[in-house]
């Protein structure tokens, strides 16, 4: 392949004790919990709002907050979800936990948050690199309308979903060849829906423990009509209520796609936006409770499921995460259940946890890398318990345990591997973490 060197100066706009890469359910919550414990923050965001999956990418519900009645994710997150049922943009269901939301309400409120802890945003600004020295890293590079800036921290967070930064800097990630990675699927908003309609009232709100929420009765009709309608690869579908009659975000695409490679990327996204308009016209055709309905809005950016995993000092393993093991470190929890989708076809697997299960902070950090921390979809687990912890509560419980560290970590001058953990835990818990 032919290459081509350039070489540049580029300015250190910003000097802070942490500075989060990626502003979605991990990242904002990372931001804030930092600067709540007194660290200067910045956050870098590539989009032009805050919440990751949730708003680029619509996934809904966020789950799972409570199991068998006990919570299992607290203190930040759970103070968001209570701020956003008070502002009109969430739906707690009762007794799990999964939050339906309006996405509009979920960018405002995360926006509202961040500034009141006094985070400094640097949003339209897409990660290029790092600079990176025996492990530690001493700057991000940014990329945005004012041209490559450079941003200096004591300690940085890659919150990015696909480990990004990680990846930049050198950290291990686990090998994950040979098999497919799970598949997109991008999401996208019906109005027209006939939303007080049983079947449509039954699927929309995901309150069932023990049980997949798909539409069971669009499913198998689907499934028989697949081959006759030319029916493209499909799961669910799940379907989940925006709070506002008539209107519903879908999950039912699905392609299978690195979302790391950016030819695969481009691809995948295109072929998701043709069947987000097929399965509307499908669902017109077939189900009398969507004949008047259209697609509003599909989403900014397809719905990622697996990409990269660090190789963290610890790798969850699922005996551990199936067994509820508890850890010396443990700072964050996971109650999802183990949710496998099918890279081809329709087919899905999933395993309900008898227990939540515990997230160690080993899971956070890479032997060699004293200034990095990870959370949300690029923390260190095995293939099963990461088909668990990839969703956003659980992202947003490791974003708080990861802020909270790397605040710790700056005013005490130590690597994120000499972290205080007692204290942490301590600090964590104060905070309303379920540890």
């Amino acid at each position: 392949m032919e290459t081509i060197r350039i070489e540049k100066n580029i300015p250190v706009v910003g000097r802070y004790d942490v500075v989060v890469c990626g502003g979605g359910p991990a990242g904002f919550i990372a931001a804030i919990a930092a600067a709540r414990k007194g660290a200067s923050v910045a956050l870098v965001e590539q989009y032009g709002f805050l919440g990751g999956m949730a708003t680029t990418s619509y996934v809904a519900p966020l789950s799972v907050f409570t199991y068998k009645g006990r919570k299992v994710i607290g203190g930040i997150p759970w103070e968001f979800i209570e701020r956003l049922e008070e502002l009109g943009g969430g739906l707690i269901e009762k007794p799990l936990g999964n939050v339906a939301f309006d996405p509009e309400l979920y960018k405002l409120l995360c926006q509202r948050m961040v500034l009141e802890a006094g985070v400094k945003l640097y949003l339209h600004s897409y990660l290029s690199g790092c600079v990176c020295g025996d492990g530690r890293i001493s700057q991000v590079i940014i990329e945005n309308k004012s041209g490559s800036q450079a941003l200096d921290a004591d300690v940085f967070i890659d919150c990015t979903g696909d480990a990004d930064l990680a990846y930049m800097a050198g950290v291990p990630m686990q090998d994950k060849s040979g098999r497919p990675l799970q598949p997109m699927s991008s999401y996208f908003i019906l109005n027209g829906v006939d939303t007080d309609s049983p079947m449509v009232r039954e699927a929309m709100h995901h309150n069932k423990q023990g049980e997949n929420c798909y539409c069971l009765p669009m499913r198998k009709k689907m499934l028989e009509l697949q081959e006759e309608l030319d029916i493209p690869d499909f799961g669910g579908p799940w379907y989940c209520t925006t709070l506002h009659d008539g209107c519903v975000a879908v999950n039912v695409t699905r392609v299978s796609a690195d979302a790391c490679d950016a030819e695969q990327l481009s691809a995948a996204e295109c072929s998701l936006r043709e069947d987000c308009f097929r399965m509307a016209g499908i669902f017109r055709k077939l189900f009398p409770e969507f004949r008047n309905c259209y697609v509003a809005s599909v989403a900014v950016n397809g719905g990622v499921r697996e990409t990269r995993n660090i190789k963290g000092m610890h790798v969850i393993s699922a005996q551990e995460y199936l067994n509820a093991f508890h850890y010396e470190d443990s700072i964050s929890r996971g109650a999802h259940p183990i949710d496998i989708h099918a890279s081809k076809g329709a087919s899905q697997s999933v395993t309900f946890l008898e227990e939540p299960a515990y997230v160690p902070y080993r899971a956070l950090i890479a032997e060699g890398f004293p200034n990095l921390l990870v959370a949300g979809r690029c923390l260190s687990a095995d293939r099963v318990a990461f088909a668990s912890l990839r969703v956003q509560a659980s992202c947003m419980g490791s974003g708080q345990a990861a802020g909270v560290a790397a605040a710790l970590a700056s005013a005490s001058g130590v690597s994120v591997q000499d972290v205080d953990v007692p204290a942490l835990v301590a600090e964590l818990k104060n905070m309303g973490a379920q540890l």
